[in-house]
């Protein structure tokens, strides 16, 4: 077997997940005629894509799929696995850190600027000449979670999607809102009506697409803005619970169950208990879910408008402390704030 016999291809076969690039394998002496001839229909190699070589039979797992997107657009004379010339990003970066509902493709990579390689397949090069700091996920020369995240908002139109997977990075820990925030203006995209939206939601403390939809449906109406993922205290200072969003003055909290994550009977116990720590202090709960709160948005104002009105008329409101988020709201222009609805 030629890998087997030549030392120097078995060292790049192992660094780079069984794959090789054309500049490489000629680097190891294997003559180009070898290379032809050995990744021909139902040879032991394969050729997934223009100079990129999978030295093996069968289809290429996805942690091979996403590094060989890099072989291809990184600098023939470069060390591909150095990230210095070309990285992953956006969703399938993003996929390969397992962040919920971003797209594995394509397969987006940065290159420097001015070098341009054309897209090949489901690859798309991205030149840029703002070179980020790279990491490696799974073994693939990537960007940062907060890097990659934007350049998946400059390259996708379905605005769902773009709140979607910005609430999951920030929700997962991966970055802060305020940082997501800056890399965006950065990379000038709060111009994008998508990204200006789910950043101001982020900032505001929005970590879902039911939030952002929640945050669309009460700016159109005239109930006070309330604070989102707040981490609420008793006056002991024990954590009692943080609800989707709080109204501090009346003491009323929203709650949006999506079934997806309380369907198992402890998840429900879970969730069921955490209502009953904040009515024990005398929170008032609405709860709805992601369907309802889509489907039939005015019955949830109506609870909420309910609520807000029997907690305005309390001589005072829960001793509770809402900690872990500043209501921070960022202007948005006439043709990017939610339209007003006729009736709520």
């Amino acid at each position: 077997m030629i890998v087997a016999r030549n030392a120097s291809l078995a060292r790049v076969a192992r660094r780079q997940l069984n794959m090789a690039t054309h500049h490489q394998l000629k680097q190891a002496g294997i003559p180009a005629g070898t290379i032809s001839g050995r990744s021909r229909r139902g040879g032991p190699w394969q050729r997934i894509l223009p100079r990129v070589y999978l030295l093996q039979t069968g289809p290429p797992h996805h942690r091979q799929q996403a590094l060989s997107a890099v072989l291809y657009a990184a600098h023939p004379a470069a060390d591909p696995l150095s990230g210095s010339t070309a990285a992953l990003t956006g969703g399938a970066a993003l996929a390969l850190l397992g962040i919920r509902n971003a797209p594995p493709e394509p397969l987006d990579v940065l290159v420097r600027a001015p070098r341009s390689p054309a897209a090949a397949g489901r690859v798309r090069p991205c030149p840029t000449s703002r070179w980020p700091a790279t990491i490696h996920i799974a073994g693939v020369p990537s960007t940062r979670p907060i890097r990659a995240a934007a350049d998946f908002a400059a390259r996708t139109d379905d605005p769902d999607l773009v709140r979607s997977v910005l609430a999951n990075v920030v929700q997962g820990g991966w970055c802060h809102p305020h940082d997501l925030h800056a890399e965006l203006r950065a990379g000038r995209l709060r111009g994008r009506p998508a990204v200006r939206v789910a950043a101001a939601e982020l900032v505001a403390g929005v970590r879902s697409i039911a939030e952002g939809r929640a945050r669309d449906t009460l700016a159109a109406t005239d109930l006070p803005a309330p604070l989102w993922n707040p981490r609420l205290h008793g006056p002991d200072g024990a954590f009692l619970a943080s609800p989707d969003a709080y109204w501090p003055e009346e003491g009323v909290a929203l709650e949006i169950d999506s079934v997806e994550y309380h369907y198992t009977r402890d998840a429900w116990q879970a969730t069921l208990h955490r209502r009953l720590r904040l009515e024990s202090r005398g929170i008032l709960v609405v709860s709805t879910t992601p369907g309802i709160l889509r489907d039939r948005p005015a019955d949830v104002i109506a609870a909420l408008r309910a609520l807000l009105a029997l907690g305005a008329a309390r001589p005072a409101p829960p001793a509770v402390t809402a900690r872990g988020h500043t209501q921070l709201e960022l202007p948005l222009p006439p043709a990017y704030a939610p339209k007003a609805r006729d009736t709520v």
